[in-house]
């Protein structure tokens, strides 16, 4: 926690004489229209650390108040044995709570900041957080009067912009994106899996010619389709691809992976039955899947499906056996294939597939072909 402290405190010292250079970004405040009057979501934010900074992963749970490591290394698709002193990615992304209120998202009570001897508003809001909140944000925020004159020790609620609602009709997890200098819009809709008419009409921006380096924009990220059931405890779980999420008290590990872009939800690796009840779908565990061998229907199959969990008497993780294609886009049969897909950055070993090896086999045996023709 030291480097992050001391680059902090070196930065905040020194960002004031570039403020007066620089022009502060217009306040970014995500479109959220909430049927009710107040609705929450879970939310992510693309966190830059500060340069030349040695910043752990507990640094930066610290910074968000974050109450598990574990959701963390989540967000970021990094295995659960990664430790809290490791270096952090550079952004990383951090899940928070997102309160829907008045037209418009912010994350719900955190993160807070107490206030060091020096600061101001428009410090905190570019050292600290990286640009993802202004200072007039959070000077509303806290009913501030004068943003460079903060009482030392004083608690700020730093609202960071987030959103709930669908996009195109279809539930997705925003994203609170600091565009970097270079940026285009078609680049960044290209990396998020997005289109840059969403992004252009999501920002409401004019063109694309208007986007600016340091703008916090609202990036859509799909998620992956589930078969959780809409009275489950975990119903609106929206995981988008290459991350995962724990539910079912930790008991359960759902990842979204683009290939298939359907949750593929398993066991937590760890936990004892003690802790976590046996999932199954009569003989079928869950994440596994049966598949026909029959020639006359070579991709029918069945699937032991996650579908959320209760605690209404007691907790109990609900399961759903699914008939499904097992064929991949190729139409080849997943004869050879694993039972389970692994999620993306999972930190599970990489598996050959089935069509990467008939190709392979037949790249060598061409080879041996002219090999033997010489």
């Amino acid at each position: 926690m030291a480097p992050l402290s001391l680059s902090l405190s070196l930065s905040l010292l020194l960002l004031p004489l570039l403020f007066l250079l620089t022009p502060s970004p217009a306040a970014a405040r995500f479109t959220c229209n909430a049927k009710s009057r107040a609705t929450t979501c879970q939310a992510l934010i693309s966190y830059t650390p500060p340069p030349n900074a040695t910043t752990t992963l507990r640094d930066v749970r610290t910074l968000f108040q974050l109450r598990s490591h574990r959701a963390l290394l989540a967000a970021n698709a990094l295995p659960l044995t990664t430790p809290q002193t490791a270096p952090s990615p550079s952004p990383i992304r951090v899940r928070l709570p997102c309160l829907c209120s008045g037209g418009a998202g912010a994350t719900f009570q955190r993160p807070t900041y107490t206030v060091r001897a020096g600061d101001t508003l428009d410090a905190v809001a570019r050292g600290a957080f990286a640009g993802l909140v202004t200072y007039r944000d959070i000077a509303a925020a806290n009913n501030v009067s004068d943003p460079n004159r903060v009482a030392v020790g004083q608690d700020l609620w730093v609202p960071l912009p987030c959103s709930c609602d669908p996009v195109g009709g279809v539930g997705v997890v925003h994203l609170a994106y600091v565009v970097p200098a270079g940026s285009s819009v078609a680049g960044i809709a290209e990396e998020h899996g997005t289109t840059e008419q969403t992004l252009l009409q999501l920002n409401r921006l004019p063109d694309a010619k208007s986007l600016l380096a340091g703008q916090v924009l609202d990036v859509p990220l799909r998620v992956c389709s589930s078969a959780i059931s809409s009275t489950a405890v975990d119903s609106n779980l929206r995981v988008p691809n290459a991350s995962y999420i724990l539910t079912a008290n930790n008991c359960i590990m759902c990842g979204c992976s683009s290939n298939t872009w359907q949750l593929d939800c398993q066991p937590t690796q760890g936990l004892t039955s003690a802790v976590c009840p046996v999932a199954k779908c009569g003989d079928l565990f869950l994440g596994n899947t049966s598949v026909t061998t029959s020639p006359a229907s070579p991709c029918e199959g069945t699937a032991c499906l996650y579908a959320g969990y209760t605690n209404t008497t007691s907790f109990a993780i609900l399961t759903n056996l699914t008939s499904s294609s097992m064929c991949d886009a190729a139409g080849l049969s997943p004869a050879a294939q694993p039972s389970h897909s692994s999620a993306s950055g999972l930190g599970l070993p990489a598996l050959w597939s089935w069509s990467e090896l008939v190709v392979g086999i037949h790249i060598v045996l061409l080879c041996l072909g002219f090999l033997h023709r010489d």
